[in-house]
């Protein structure tokens, strides 16, 4: 026979022995396969069995998969080099046979039922993968926190992670930051399979410092012992687990030890201690662990000092780079500084390099991290080919925050870490083909033209904003103007320039005006495309995609009519400025809106807990302002701009004072003022 038909009835045969990674990825297919295959069907053949062990001549990581017949009997067998090799095994068949996506929880994509699968005998064996160690560290994750009730997030959250990132042929993760040791979150990643390994600023994964010893200066010269204890503790607790160990020191709060040490104030003086705590922690592993795995990042301050010579690392481990949070080799903009030093691995011949990338980031300036990465997708392809043309294939560590809206450059990349290249047509054309069941040139000319219209606030190619900057900077003009400092804002020049505030506010009116022929028209495409799909379709469109414009085009919207509220309140066009702010307020509120439209189903309360980008205090920030605006001219009875412009002109000489109506809300003013001094209604 030259099939195998894999139905309801195929078995799985495996090892009672087989650890619980691999029990995991049985599990999986088990689940997938009760969800594609029908049950009542006749069986015209001998039962289907599929055998699962190992075949340690295979490489690292590795399976094959090889077909049989025993009589009637067909046997498929799986055999993997090692654990993640048959892991990847079993979920190479619930992709390729069942059909069952990488993103199938994220993207709700529901498994097309059948009755059987026919697959052909023929022997597969694995590609290798292009990069050692890949993965995610998932990062800023308040959706995947707030999401449930219960803190830190259970397996219920945790789960599909994980299984996300191994159906994608990931090996490595950090999962979380900051939680409590005691949650699931290390033990479970461990458990399936997964490489663990640590935030730069947690190094060899122990406790911060002032969390353990909150009275005591963070200062490893006066408590070197202490240090040393939380170092060895967490090395005692991981020893017996896959852990990519990350030396590193760096102050608490993931800033510079010596902002709370000044005693360090050369280079070399900085250097040196950092020099000698990254040999003393691997001391430390090698008194617990033979051949313990181990990198460093170089990170901020610690790749600066690495370029300068001050650093002395230790041999055999893996230097790990890092990009500006915007997917360019170069370094991160600090504040208002942004120098752009490469920060391209070195090559090979300096050792083994890797890199820490980002798809999403969280920078309280112009980042993304409810919508998709802001820059063409040729970026991420071209820096990451370049890393690897510079020997950075040993370690690629992923922003990947909340999973949900980030799945297209999740998946761009995890291509890349897997072959090593990308067609990024061809790319998009599959990946659409995989969440979508029609409309295909539609839908990619929505994604091409998100990428269009994000702002670009400088002059790199890089230089292009995800939803933060409708935000930070939005709260950051209103505390400004309401405190009535009118002298330039030090934490908006980086986008502006050194200009006085008044410019700065009109820097930013003049941007989000350039981009809202965009925006506005990409809405209303993605609209019109919505009513096309089918309803399975419309709101994996709308969750996926049109969330993320939604929330460009309001925020776009919203900070452009504060720039204009502003320009009025300089005039000393007071009512005119407090309309504009409503505006404002009532673009930001539709925001709001559509991420409570895409909390459906299971993703009920998904997005309640946005602190970073936080639409809702922009809001209240907005509505502060906007109670201020009105004490210029409305004040003491919140009357006086109803009486001049609303009140018809019989009434105003012969109303009583004592007895005049209820003052309207700042709404119902703000849309009746709206409609006198515009001729336009404006509503909420």
């Amino acid at each position: 026979m030259d099939y195998f038909i894999m139905n309801a009835d195929t078995l799985l045969k495996i090892d009672s022995e087989m650890p619980s990674s691999v029990l995991h990825a049985v599990d999986m297919l088990k689940r997938d396969m009760e969800k594609v295959f029908l049950k009542n069907r006749e069986n015209k053949f001998k039962q289907s069995l599929i055998i699962v062990d190992y075949d340690r001549t295979l490489k690292e990581e590795g399976y094959k998969i090889n077909f049989r017949s025993e009589g009637k009997e067909q046997i498929m067998e799986v055999r993997g080099a090692d654990d993640l090799g048959v892991i990847y095994g079993l979920l190479f068949i619930s992709k390729e046979y069942l059909g069952v996506d990488p993103f199938w929880y994220f993207a709700d994509i529901e498994l097309k039922q059948r009755q059987e699968v026919k697959i052909h005998n023929k022997e597969i064996i694995s590609p290798t993968k292009k990069v050692k160690y890949r993965g995610w560290f998932v990062n800023d994750e308040v959706c995947l926190i707030g999401w449930a009730k219960e803190y830190p997030p259970e397996k219920e959250v945790w789960y599909p992670v994980f299984e996300t990132l191994l159906r994608l042929g990931g090996n490595m993760v950090i999962p979380g930051t900051d939680l409590p040791k005691d949650g699931v979150h290390w033990a479970l990643a461990s458990e399936m399979g997964l490489w663990i390994t640590h935030h730069h600023a947690e190094p060899l994964g122990a406790e911060m410092f002032k969390r353990a010893y909150p009275d005591k200066q963070a200062s490893y010269k006066q408590h070197p012992d202490l240090y040393e204890k939380l170092w060895e503790d967490a090395i005692k607790e991981q020893k017996d687990k896959k852990v990519i160990w990350v030396l590193s020191f760096r102050g608490q709060g993931d800033a510079p030890f010596w902002s709370q040490d000044p005693s360090y104030d050369t280079d070399e003086k900085r250097g040196q201690l950092i020099s000698d705590v990254l040999h003393r922690q691997l001391e430390l592993l090698h008194q617990y662990i033979d051949h313990p795995e181990c990198c460093v990042a170089l990170y901020g301050e610690l790749s600066e000092l690495y370029r300068k010579g001050m650093l002395h690392l230790p041999e055999d481990i893996i230097k790990v780079w890092a990009d500006n949070g915007y997917g360019k080799m170069v370094s991160r903009r600090n504040g208002n500084e942004d120098f752009r030093i490469s920060s391209l691995p070195e090559g090979k011949s300096f050792g083994r390099q890797g890199i820490y990338y980002h798809i999403t980031f969280h920078d309280l300036q112009a980042s993304n991290h409810l919508t998709m990465f802001p820059n063409e997708p040729d970026l991420i392809k071209e820096e990451l080919k370049e890393v690897f043309r510079q020997g950075g294939d040993d370690y690629v560590l992923l922003n990947s925050g909340n999973i949900r809206m980030h799945t297209y450059p999740l998946d761009m990349v995890s291509e890349l870490w897997n072959t090593g290249d990308l067609n990024i047509e061809e790319h998009l054309t599959a990946y659409l083909e995989r969440f979508y069941s029609s409309h295909y040139d539609k839908l990619k000319n929505n994604i091409k033209a998100y990428f269009d219209a994000t702002l670009t606030y400088g002059k790199h190619a890089d230089n292009r904003a995800g939803e933060e900057i409708y935000h930070h900077p939005a709260r950051l003009i209103v505390g400004k103007w309401m405190t009535n400092n009118d002298s330039t804002c030090e934490e908006l020049i980086w986008a502006t320039g050194f200009v006085s505030f008044e410019k700065q506010v009109a820097w930013f009116g003049q941007l989000t005006k350039d981009a809202r022929e965009k925006w506005e028209k990409l809405n209303a495409s993605s609209r019109e495309l919505l009513n096309q799909l089918t309803p399975s379709d419309q709101q994996r469109d709308y969750d996926q995609f049109h969330v993320q414009v939604e929330l460009h085009d309001s925020g776009n919207s919203g900070l452009h009519h504060l720039s204009m509220a502003y320009a009025h309140f300089q005039k000393e066009q007071y009512p005119e400025s407090f309309v504009y702010a409503s505006y404002a307020i009532w673009e930001y509120q539709r925001g709001i809106e559509a991420l409570k439209k895409s909390e459906h189903g299971k993703w009920k309360n998904f997005y309640r807990a946005d602190w970073l980008t936080n639409i809702k205090r922009t809001i209240e920030s907005l509505d502060a302002l906007r109670k201020f605006i009105r004490m210029h001219g409305d004040s003491p009875d919140f009357f006086l701009w109803y009486k001049q412009y609303l009140m018809p002109e019989e009434e105003k000489h012969i109303y009583l004072e004592n007895t005049h109506r209820e003052p309207l809300s700042d709404d119902k003013l703000a849309q009746r003022l709206s409609e006198k001094l515009f001729a336009k209604k404006q509503s909420n």
